[in-house]
């Protein structure tokens, strides 16, 4: 799967690249038609501590799935993000599944 990742407002590090990387490829194993993974990393102009914003699209045929979260860091959001993704691939596989039995 293709994860391609955007950073608007900073330079994002490779660390957190390669984070981002894993935690959302390990999404295939949930769903194996994802297409690709968007993900978008935005600092808010705020004093809050929470100013860091994590938007993941997946692209699954005939569906696209997107979740944003705002954490302290990029790396909560990710894993924040993934573990919704997780289950909405789920259930989006249930559906599929339930209206080919049907």
């Amino acid at each position: 799967m293709k994860v391609y990742t955007q950073s608007i407002n900073f330079n994002a590090s490779n660390t957190l690249l390669s984070f981002t990387q894993k935690k959302v490829e390990s999404l295939a194993k949930f769903h194996d038609k994802i297409v690709d993974a968007e993900v978008f990393f935005k600092l808010e102009n705020s004093s809050a501590k929470e100013n860091k914003i994590t938007e993941i699209k997946i692209n699954v045929p005939g569906n696209e799935l997107v979740v944003k979260k705002q954490f302290k860091t990029f790396e909560e959001g990710v894993s924040t993000a993934v573990e919704s993704l997780k289950r909405r691939l789920k259930k989006t596989k249930e559906k599929l599944r339930d209206s080919l039995v049907s």
